[in-house]
């Protein structure tokens, strides 16, 4: 099925998260659209001009909200990024995430919404030492066993597919998106940046996908008003070395033999000295997870505003200017 061009009413899920309100602030100057509609638990960074804004957890009653609103399209952006330390306390927030999935797609479905976009990750490809460069949307999905993000995202892959299935009259549309950087700071996923040293894996020097919020917020209004059903990769012009990043970022690497960074970074995290991931997040910085484009720029003709480097250099801009008013307000 292929939607036409009158989407009208857009609801964003996850409305407050970085990803989500600069989303907000693209649809917000889009004269196509009637209204907007604003649902997560916390409340938006700052008021915008027509939103409709609720204050809920995708796992309640969203029906009313939506239909209520004639809402055409939901693009659902909210995710529990939370890494469980226990096989339990792993299941729990994994189950959160899908319940809170299922939940969102049957009151979509009965609030007769017309497209569902979901912000998938590039992890779901896994990183594998035979990966192949770039990787297609017609690789499978192959994550690391104990990667909890990307096993997470890739079962909500298989809820949307079946869903999609049942429901051919919804576009739904994936999103397999690589980290995103901008001005407004990076997500959980590239908090590992912040560290005053970054842990390289001797002999590797793996290159790197990112897309600037501003780049990825406009490809999802250009989806909002055009739904097109499917998978699409999503990254920005060109890769940077992981050492180039450090440098960027102004960070001293350490550089480890697997061997023996592997059980460091398993001891640290089984410690809780550090709550980024346990060592199977090393593969990440060990090999190349680079994915091919094509397909979306031909589904949508985007023409990208900044490239991969650009969008590293804005998330350092923003990260020193932080640090600098951070030391402001506790320096005597």
């Amino acid at each position: 099925m292929t939607a036409d061009s009158s989407v009208s009413v857009v609801a964003v899920t996850g409305a407050s998260g970085f990803i989500g309100f600069r989303f907000l602030q693209e649809l917000e100057s889009m004269d196509t659209l009637d209204k907007l509609v604003a649902i997560d638990r916390k409340p938006l960074p700052r008021p915008l001009h027509n939103i409709h804004s609720h204050r809920l957890d995708v796992s309640q009653p969203l029906a009313q909200a939506l239909q209520r609103a004639s809402v055409d399209t939901v693009v659902h952006l909210a995710f529990n990024l939370q890494e469980g330390r226990t096989p339990a306390e792993a299941e729990a927030i994994q189950s959160n995430n899908l319940l809170g999935l299922e939940n969102l797609l049957r009151e979509s479905l009965r609030a007769r919404v017309k497209a569902i976009i979901y912000l998938s990750s590039h992890t779901v490809y896994g990183a594998h030492a035979d990966n192949p460069v770039p990787i297609t949307e017609e690789r499978r999905p192959n994550p690391l066993s104990g990667f909890q993000y990307g096993q997470t995202k890739f079962h909500s892959e298989q809820l949307l597919l079946k869903f999609a299935e049942e429901n051919p009259n919804v576009v739904v549309t994936i999103l397999r998106c690589c980290m995103v950087m901008g001005p407004e700071g990076g997500s959980r996923v590239t908090q590992g940046f912040d560290k005053p040293a970054l842990l390289k894996i001797t002999g590797s020097d793996p290159p790197l996908q990112f897309i600037h919020s501003v780049d990825l917020a406009r490809i999802l209004v250009i989806l909002s008003i055009n739904p097109q059903p499917g998978i699409f990769n999503v990254a920005g012009m060109d890769v940077v070395r992981y050492s180039e990043v450090a440098k960027m970022m102004g960070k001293r690497l350490i550089s480890l033999p697997s061997s023996f960074a592997y059980p460091v970074v398993d001891a640290t995290w089984n410690a809780g000295v550090q709550k980024e991931s346990s060592s199977i997040g090393l593969n990440f910085i060990r090999y190349p997870v680079i994915m091919a484009t094509g397909k979306l720029r031909q589904a949508t003709g985007y023409k990208f505003r900044y490239t991969a480097r650009e969008a590293v250099t804005a998330f350092a801009a923003s990260n020193m200017l932080l640090r600098q008013k951070t030391a402001a307000v506790i320096s005597p």
